[in-house]
């Protein structure tokens, strides 16, 4: 089964309680639902399923808070079909399957009392990301910002949607505070 976004993955495995997936290979980069919530939820309603996060996403964040959701693995779109199929296998056997570089992160993020997440990297936003994020914050539309920013309407959706799912927000309210709570935008009171 493929599906082609989270509301349409977790319906399926709701509608199919007793006849789903025993592995999922879960993008983090879907409209709807991103892959983070989809996990959440799913990690939830059927913890015996184990999923592996296949992202673009390869920062330390990333891996640390997919971890924490409920991932048994990480890897890397650009992983080569043999690393794919050994992460399944490894997966279906052992329950779990991380690289040296996934488990580094791990250590890292358990001896770290405070979540990666929640420190704001230079890298984590990219500058075109976070020119959007301030012309959202000032309440431009899409169109607006296409304009402001020369690109395509559609080209301002896909970094809104990458600004919600690297944020974990769910919609534009959860941007908002994000900015404000990482001074990315500041508020006279």
């Amino acid at each position: 089964f493929e599906a082609s976004n989270g509301n349409e993955l977790i319906s399926f495995l709701q509608s199919n309680k007793n006849n789903h997936p025993d592995i999922i290979i879960m993008d983090l980069k879907m409209p709807g639902i991103n892959g983070v919530e989809a996990t959440k939820i799913i990690h939830t309603e059927f913890p015996e399923l184990k999923i592996i996060a296949l992202t673009n996403y390869n920062s330390k964040s990333f891996v640390a808070n997919m971890i924490d959701v409920g991932a048994v693995s990480y890897l890397v779109k650009n992983a080569t079909p043999q690393e794919l199929l050994k992460t399944i296998n490894e997966v279906s056997e052992k329950g779990f399957y991380y690289t040296d570089y996934i488990i580094k992160i791990i250590q890292a993020d358990v001896l770290n009392s405070k979540k990666t997440k929640s420190t704001l990297d230079t890298t984590f936003l990219t500058a075109r990301e976070i020119e959007v994020l301030k012309l959202i914050c000032s309440q431009k539309s899409t169109v607006e910002i296409a304009d402001v920013l020369f690109i395509s309407p559609r080209t301002v959706e896909g970094h809104r949607n990458n600004l919600l799912l690297k944020t974990e927000s769910r919609n534009i309210a959860g941007l908002v505070v994000y900015a404000v709570q990482n001074k990315i935008m500041l508020v006279d009171l």
